[in-house]
């Protein structure tokens, strides 16, 4: 056995609520049939979610699969928030600055992570809210250089770029209406992108990431540990490629840490939703974005 502290179980093993931060858990491992694992997942899951509202969400998880061997720790972390976010006006490609606030959380977020174990590269989208976002970071980090990566970019969302959220089924409803579509090769007019596309090349592109930065195959080294800046879109994305047959990891907060273990095609989440290095300062909640309203 071995101590851990988390918030919900994984698929593969089965472990305890954490309801006090002062003590800390003995998980034991026990093996169920996949049937039985997915129920009890599903009962765990909304176990979290009555007891931590949907807005603030911070899940952990734990996946003896990829400890086996060598993965890559890659820390995903939203942008600050931007002046469009509190607006609630649609960004997609639109490259937004942040606001004070989003600085604010942007040095927050970097000051948690210098803390913490080591970062070997940071990666973000080109996006000035991401990049800021990741040039903050990484020189919190040991003044590393970031790497400029197009593929983890927010969706372009075509003629909905630039419009309020709550005036866009008025002034653009075709748009509007493939936006809110659940096909996934429904594209968005005026050159947006579908669903499908989004996920193909932003988790080909953590793959890529994942593939360069995990350890040596033999079972002792278990690789690099790296952070990917980018968008509430991008990193839904990301989880549906990690929980395939998940529910929706909810809304994405700006600067929220969410860990995934990457090893070969398999991948974990070891964390969602984090936001603890906001709490009692004034920048936890952003006006609008990381759902399936915001671009």
């Amino acid at each position: 056995m071995s101590a851990v502290r988390t918030q919900w179980a994984s698929p593969g093993c089965l472990q305890s609520p954490r309801f006090s931060t002062r003590s800390v858990k003995i998980a034991v491992c026990v093996k169920f049939p996949a049937t039985i694992k997915t129920l009890l997942l599903k009962q765990s899951f909304a176990l979290t979610r009555l007891l931590n509202p949907p807005h603030s969400l911070s899940m952990s998880f734990s996946s003896s699969s990829c400890m086996d061997g060598s993965y890559a720790e890659i820390v995903v972390v939203r942008h600050g928030e931007t002046e469009w976010n509190a607006d609630g006006r649609i960004q997609g490609h639109l490259d937004v600055e942040l606001n004070e606030a989003g600085k604010q959380q942007a040095a927050l977020v970097a000051d948690r992570l210098s803390k913490e174990p080591k970062i070997s590269a940071v990666y973000s989208s080109d996006l000035k809210r991401a990049l800021v976002t990741a040039e903050t970071i990484a020189a919190k980090c040991g003044g590393l250089e970031v790497i400029t990566d197009p593929d983890v970019r927010e969706r372009n969302l075509g003629e909905l770029q630039g419009l309020v959220f709550r005036e866009a089924a008025k002034l653009s409803p075709k748009a509007h209406k493939a936006f809110l579509s659940h096909r996934t090769d429904q594209d968005i007019p005026g050159g947006g992108e579908s669903l499908g596309h989004l996920f193909q090349r932003c988790t080909s592109s953590l793959q890529r990431i994942g593939n360069k930065h995990k350890g040596m195959p033999d079972h002792l080294s278990k690789g690099e540990r790296v952070v990917v800046v980018s968008h509430g879109g991008v990193i839904r994305s990301l989880y549906k490629r990690a929980c395939p047959n998940g529910k929706s990891g909810g809304k994405v907060l700006n600067t929220s840490v969410n860990i995934f273990h990457l090893c070969d095609e398999e991948w974990a989440i070891k964390s969602w939703g984090d936001v603890s290095h906001l709490q009692q300062t004034g920048y936890l909640e952003s006006g609008f974005g990381g759902d399936k309203t915001s671009g």
